[in-house]
């Protein structure tokens, strides 16, 4: 019989104990799109599915040691990053991707620039918005919400204002989350770089209730469909419907916010 192989993604990204977001997110997300993750953690968090209490950050030679071990191996063309706790663990991720980047020039680099809990609460352990610069800097894609890009771009003014002035730093694509918005509809934009007067939307049905960890799984699922071969522009679209699907199905682990359910799409059934 002959033995499958599936293509890999590297994620860096932290540890939520309740299984909402973060690393346990991006192995589903990644996992369901027929790719497999490759899980570096950056951070231990103290949370639960409403609130983030504490981040303690991973050593950043042991990051570093991971990492250099799966790729010395491992094919891997996507990278995806979440949480890394401070400013010292991006500095040293971001030169890491920078020599991959050097033998690698199709290197995807999806960044989902979490620069705080749904509820506010810090995730990092310095400045957010300081700590992520050096991983925007060698990203492909950002992934920011309404309220993410405001604080990355440091711009008052409308969207478009503040996608330019962020992609004046970076060379990446932005996918502009619109879940923060009020409409009737999620807006999703799809910024290509230098190209911020033109856009493609996306607008999904807005659904009741509050979210642990959609971001993490829109970003992943991105990350898992370029892994299969799929082309950007399908990435998002796929990844988006699965996303949707995802929080749909989601379902409740204590009172507050909902788990998406990541499970790949044809598994994914309602109850009757």
């Amino acid at each position: 019989m002959k033995t499958k192989t599936r293509p890999c993604v590297l994620v860096f990204a932290g540890h939520d104990p309740s299984g909402g977001a973060g690393i346990q997110a991006d192995i589903e997300a990644i996992a369901a799109q027929g790719a497999h993750a490759l899980p570096v953690i950056t951070a231990l968090t103290v949370q639960d599915n409403d609130h983030a209490y504490a981040v303690h950050a991973v050593d950043v030679q042991i990051i570093l040691q991971q990492a250099m071990t799966l790729v010395a191996k491992m094919p891997v063309k996507v990278i995806k990053l979440g949480i890394v706790a401070h400013k010292k663990n991006a500095t040293a991720i971001a030169s890491f991707i920078q020599k991959m980047k050097q033998q690698h020039a199709d290197l995807h680099i999806i960044v989902d620039p979490v620069l705080g809990s749904g509820h506010g609460d810090s995730l990092s352990l310095d400045d957010a918005v300081q700590a992520i610069e050096p991983l925007l800097k060698v990203a492909t894609l950002i992934t920011p919400n309404l309220p993410e890009l405001k604080r990355l771009s440091s711009q008052a003014g409308d969207i478009q204002t503040q996608v330019a002035n962020l992609m004046q730093s970076t060379g990446a694509d932005v996918l502009l989350k619109g879940g923060h918005a009020t409409e009737v509809q999620v807006k999703n934009i799809w910024f290509q770089h230098g190209q911020w007067h033109t856009a493609q939307e996306w607008q999904w049905p807005r659904l009741p209730g509050e979210f642990h960890g959609s971001g993490c799984t829109l970003a992943s699922a991105i990350a898992g469909q370029l892994a299969i071969g799929v082309t950007l522009p399908e990435a998002l679209q796929n990844a988006q419907s699965y996303t949707q699907q995802s929080l749909q199905h989601a379902y409740a682990i204590a009172a507050g916010q909902l788990i998406p359910a990541r499970q790949p799409i044809s598994n994914t059934r309602k109850k009757s």
